[in-house]
C-alpha cells in the first residue's frame, strides 16, 4: 500500500471501480457512468448516463476537474506501482508506489522511456514483443523480472493494456505488482524439495553437500561455502565441504574460539557483519582466524535440539551483502539439510555396518549359512562353499541337504528335531560329505531368526570343520596313551638295566675264572645269554619309550637301503620279490644308522609275515616338502622338507581298530610265541625321538604301507667312527667313581681295581665332592651316574671342573633322558656309556678316555 491512504466513502470506491474497469477495457478514463449516447469502446448500448451529486451540497465544480481529482487519489494510493505511458513509451503518469518500488523520484520518471527506466537489457526484446501486442489493441499479463535504479533485478507480475482516445491508441497503462515473496517462497520450497530428492539420489555425503551447495546459490550468493560437523564423542570439529574464495579447507579440531565454533555452541543463527564480529571479539566471545569476510553468515545444523553442525556463507565484497531475509531462507534451508544429513548419516552407518559384516561373513574362515527350517539352504558364504568342496554358491544352494549333505540322513532328522524343540544349535556335530564323497566332522550352531521380508523362520548358523580337530584329539590321546606307556616300560627298562648289569658283569666275572670244561662254565655261560637276550629287550623298550641313546650323525638314507638290500634277500624268503626305488635326489638326514638299520628290519620282517603266501615288497625313498596344507591322514606333519622312506607290501592289510594300537608295546596279531609286540613300538620310538613321523595305511585285504618322514639335511654325510681295538691293557690312574647303586658301584669297582687302576668311590653327588676333596693327588678320570639321589652327576661335575679343570668324565646311564643328553644325541665331546655294557666295554671305553 501507499504511504498515503484515503479514508474511501461506499460512492468513493464506487466511482473507483468504474474508473479501474474503463482502463481495463482500454477505454478513456472517467469518474462518471457513460451517458446512453455515447458508445463505449464501439458498443452499441449504454448504460444511462448519471451525474454525480455532490452529497455535501458543495458548489458545482467542473466535471473534468473532478474527474481528476479522483483519478489522481486513486491512482497514487494503488497498491502496486502504476504507470502511464504515451504512444512513444515516454513516462505521463508514474504512482508513489512504482517510484518506491524502483527507486526513482517524480522527476527522474517523467518524460523518459519507460523501457530504458526498468527493462533489462537482455528482456528489451521481450519488451517489443509487448509493444507491438499493445499496439494491437492487445492486453498482456506477465511475470519478469524488472531493473530498479541501483541496477538490482525485481520480479514482477505485469499488466500492460493500450489507453484510447476517441478509438485510437495514444498511450499506454502499465501495472506492476511485486511478487518477490511469491517467487523467494517458491524458490525456497523448491529448495527444500530438491535437498530431500537429493538426500535419495547422491551416493555419499560430499556429493550431497555439493549439491545443496548449487541450491543454495540459487537462492543467495554462496559463491563462499562451507558445512561443518561436529561430534560430541571426539569433540573434533571437520569440515567435510568447503569451497572458498581466499582460505583452503580447515584440518579437523577442537572446539575453539572460532565463528563456527560459537554457533554450534550458541545453537542459534549468526549473521556476522563487521560491526556484530567486532563487538563479539571485543567481548572475547571469539577470535579472529582465517581471512576475515565482509559478511559471515551461519546457521546450525540440528536435530532435536542437538546442533551437530553448521552451514555458512560469507562474502568478501562490498557489493554483496546479506540480511535478515537471506539469515531466514538459509535457516529453512539448514533444517531440511540437518534432517537430510541424519538420514544420510544413518544410512552411510547402516551400510558401513552392512559392509562390515558382510565382509566379516564372506571372510570368514568358518561356513556360515541361511537356512529354512527343513534345512534348505538359502544363503551360504565361500567357506561353506569350499567346505564342501563345490566352486559356487549355485551349486550348494540346488543340493538336498538330506541327500546331498548328510553322510547320515537320520542325523539330519536329529538335528531338525533339536531345533524345532529349542529353537538353536549349540555345538551339534554332524558327519557331511563333501562334492567328492569325503567325510566330514561339522559343528553347527546357530538360531532361529524372523524377519518381514521373510515367508517364515529361517535358520542362522555358523559350520565349523573340525575334522581335523577331532583327528588331533584322537592323535593327542593316543599319544598321551603312548606316553604313558614309553614311561612305564622307560622306567622299568632302566632299573632293569641296573640289575642286568650286575647279573651280566658278574657272570663275565665267572666265565673268565672258571675253566672251559668245568660244569660251572656252561651254567655261567647260560646266565650270560639269558641276560643278553634281557638286554635286548629293555633296548627294544628304551627305544619304543625315546629313552636310548642314539648317536646322530648325517647319513645317506639311500646307502644304508642299498646296504641292505643284500641281508634283506635271504630274510624274506624266495616267495617274495623284493623291490627298491631309491630317490635320485640326495636323502640326507641326521639320525643313527644302525637305528635305522633296525627300523628298515622290522618294517620288513613285519611286511614278510603279513604275507604268509607271498607277495610284493616295495622299498622306496624320495624327498619332499610339506606345505602348511599338507595332512598325512589323519596326522599333522609340521612344514619342512623331509626325507620320506615308505615300505609297502600285498599282505593281508590291517582294519582300523588294529591300526590304532599297532604302535603299542606287547600288542601283536601274530600267533603266541611268534612275536614280541615290540616291533613297530621300536620303529615308533625310534623314528619320533630322530624327530621324524611314521604313518600308516592299509585296509584289509589291500595291503599295508609305513611312511616314514625325517627332517632333510643339506650337510655331507660323515663317516662312522672306528671301533676301538680289543684291548686288556689296564693302567695306573686315580678315577673318582660315583654311583648311586652299590652293586654296579662294587662291580665297576673290582673290575677298574683288577686293571691296576687307584680308585676312589662315592654313592652320589655330595659324597663324591667330599671325597675328592679329602684325596691329596690328581684325580685323572670321573666316572659317574648321570641320575642319582640328590645333587646329579653332571652338577657334581660342574663344581669339581673348577678344582680339576683337566680331570676327563666319563657318564653312565640307562636311558637318554638324562641333562647330558641333547635330544638323545651325545653332546660333543661328551663320553658315554649306556648300561647295561660288558666289562670289557668298560675297560675299553675307560682306556680310551684316558687316552
Amino acid at each position: 500500500m501507499g504511504d498515503r491512504v484515503a479514508r474511501s466513502t461506499r460512492g468513493d470506491l464506487a466511482r473507483a471501480s468504474r474508473l479501474k474497469e474503463a482502463l481495463e477495457r482500454g477505454a478513456s478514463p472517467s469518474l462518471f457512468e457513460p451517458h446512453p449516447s455515447e458508445p463505449v469502446n464501439g458498443s452499441h448500448s449504454a448504460k444511462p448516463r448519471q451525474e454525480i451529486a455532490d452529497s455535501t451540497a458543495q458548489p458545482a465544480r467542473d466535471v473534468s476537474a473532478i474527474r481528476l481529482q479522483f483519478f489522481d487519489q486513486m491512482f497514487q494510493a494503488y497498491p502496486d506501482g502504476l504507470s502511464i505511458a504515451d504512444g512513444q513509451h515516454r513516462v505521463m503518469w508514474a504512482n508513489e508506489k512504482f517510484q518506491r518500488m524502483f527507486g526513482y523520484k517524480a522527476d527522474e520518471i517523467l518524460g523518459q522511456s519507460l523501457d530504458s527506466l526498468v527493462v533489462p537489457a537482455e528482456r528489451m526484446a521481450e519488451a517489443h514483443w509487448v509493444t507491438e501486442a499493445l499496439t494491437k489493441g492487445e492486453r498482456i499479463t506477465l511475470e519478469t523480472k524488472r531493473r530498479r535504479k541501483d541496477g538490482s533485478l525485481l520480479d514482477v507480475s505485469v499488466s500492460c493494456a493500450p489507453l484510447l482516445l476517441d478509438g485510437t491508441v495514444t498511450g499506454f497503462y502499465a501495472g506492476y505488482h511485486d511478487i518477490s515473496d511469491r517467487r523467494r517462497v517458491e524458490a525456497l520450497s523448491s529448495a527444500l524439495y530438491r535437498v530431500a530428492e537429493k538426500s535419495s539420489s547422491a551416493h555419499d555425503l560430499h556429493q550431497f553437500f555439493a549439491a545443496v551447495h548449487s541450491i543454495v546459490g540459487e537462492l543467495m550468493h554462496a559463491r563462499n561455502f562451507y558445512i561443518a560437523l561436529y561430534d560430541p564423542a571426539s569433540d573434533l570439529l571437520t569440515f567435510p565441504y568447503f569451497v572458498d574464495e581466499q582460505d583452503s579447507a580447515p584440518t579437523s579440531k577442537k572446539l575453539g574460539r572460532g565463528l563456527t565454533d560459537f554457533l554450534i555452541r550458541s545453537g542459534e543463527p549468526l549473521l556476522a557483519t563487521p560491526e556484530v564480529l567486532q563487538g563479539m571479539e571485543d567481548r572475547g566471545e571469539v577470535a579472529r582466524n582465517g581471512s576475515r569476510s565482509l559478511d559471515w553468515m551461519g546457521v546450525p545444523l540440528k536435530v532435536n535440539n542437538h546442533t551437530f553442525g553448521a552451514l555458512v556463507v560469507q562474502t568478501y565484497s562490498e557489493n554483496i551483502r546479506y540480511g535478515e531475509r537471506d539469515k531466514e531462507i538459509l535457516t529453512f534451508v539448514a533444517r531440511q539439510l540437518a534432517s537430510a544429513v541424519e538420514i544420510k548419516r544413518n544410512e552411510q552407518a547402516l551400510r558401513r555396518s552392512e559392509a562390515r559384516y558382510r565382509s566379516l561373513v564372506q571372510s570368514s574362515v568358518y561356513g556360515i549359512y541361511r537356512s529354512s527350517l527343513e534345512g534348505r539352504f538359502l544363503d551360504v558364504n565361500p567357506a561353506l562353499i569350499a567346505m564342501l568342496g563345490y566352486s559356487a554358491p549355485e551349486e550348494v544352494l540346488l543340493l538336498d541337504p538330506e541327500k546331498d549333505i548328510f553322510a547320515q540322513p537320520e542325523e539330519h532328522a536329529r538335528l531338525i528335531d533339536v531345533f524345532r524343540s529349542t529353537g538353536r544349535l549349540d555345538g551339534f556335530e554332524v558327519k557331511w560329505k563333501r562334492k567328492d564323497g569325503r567325510p566330514i566332522t561339522v559343528r553347527l550352531s546357530g538360531r532361529a531368526v524372523s524377519s518381514a521380508d521373510e515367508p517364515a523362520d529361517v535358520l542362522e548358523a555358523i559350520a565349523e570343520d573340525v575334522t581335523d580337530r577331532r583327528a588331533l584329539e584322537d592323535q593327542f590321546r593316543q599319544s598321551q596313551k603312548m606316553e604313558a606307556v614309553g614311561r612305564l616300560a622307560g622306567g622299568v627298562a632302566h632299573d632293569f638295566n641296573n640289575l642286568l648289569m650286575v647279573i651280566s658283569g658278574y657272570a663275565e666275572v665267572i666265565l673268565s675264572q672258571v675253566d672251559q670244561t668245568s660244569p660251572v662254565h656252561e651254567k655261567g655261560r647260560a646266565i650270560q645269554q639269558a641276560a643278553d637276550r634281557a638286554t635286548t629287550l629293555t633296548r627294544q623298550l628304551l627305544a619304543f619309550s625315546r629313552k636310548q641313546l642314539l648317536e646322530l650323525k648325517v647319513v645317506d638314507l639311500n646307502a644304508i637301503v642299498q646296504d641292505m638290500e643284500r641281508l634283506l634277500r635271504p630274510l624274506i624268503g624266495e616267495n617274495v620279490d623284493l623291490l627298491t626305488n631309491l630317490s635320485s635326489h640326495p636323502t640326507h638326514t641326521r639320525a643313527d644308522a644302525g637305528q635305522l638299520e633296525q627300523v628298515i628290519m622290522n618294517l620288513v620282517v613285519n611286511a614278510k609275515d603279513a604275507m604268509p603266501a607271498g607277495g610284493r615288497l616295495t622299498i622306496q625313498t624320495d624327498t619332499v616338502v610339506i606345505d602348511e596344507s599338507h595332512r598325512g591322514g589323519p596326522q599333522f606333519i609340521r612344514p619342512g622338507r623331509y626325507v620320506m622312506l615308505s615300505v609297502s607290501d600285498t599282505g593281508m592289510g590291517m582294519d582300523r581298530e588294529t591300526q590304532s594300537r599297532i604302535f603299542e608295546p606287547f600288542f601283536t596279531t601274530k600267533e603266541k610265541g611268534k612275536g614280541t609286540g615290540l616291533g613297530l613300538s621300536t620303529v615308533y620310538g625310534i623314528v619320533k625321538q630322530t624327530g621324524g613321523y611314521v604313518m600308516v595305511q592299509s585296509e584289509p585285504g589291500r595291503g599295508t604301507t609305513f611312511h616314514i618322514y625325517l627332517p632333510l639335511t643339506d650337510s655331507a654325510t660323515e663317516p662312522h667312527a672306528p671301533a676301538t681295538a680289543d684291548s686288556a691293557l689296564g693302567g695306573s690312574e686315580t678315577i673318582l667313581l660315583v654311583e648311586d647303586e652299590e652293586s654296579v658301584r662294587q662291580l665297576v669297582r673290582d673290575t677298574l681295581a683288577t686293571k691296576g687302576y687307584n680308585v676312589i668311590e662315592a654313592g652320589n653327588g655330595e659324597e663324591g665332592i667330599t671325597a675328592a676333596a679329602l684325596h691329596k693327588g690328581n684325580i685323572d678320570l670321573i666316572i659317574t651316574d648321570v641320575v642319582m639321589p640328590g645333587l646329579g652327576g653332571r652338577e657334581m661335575v660342574k663344581h669339581l671342573s673348577q678344582t680339576y679343570p683337566g680331570t676327563k668324565v666319563l657318564y653312565l646311564s640307562g636311558y637318554t633322558e638324562d641333562a647330558i643328553l641333547s635330544e638323545g644325541s651325545i653332546e660333543s665331546g661328551t663320553a658315554f656309556l649306556q648300561k647295561p655294557f660288558t666289562l670289557q666295554s668298560l675297560s675299553r671305553k675307560v682306556r680310551e678316555v684316558l687316552g
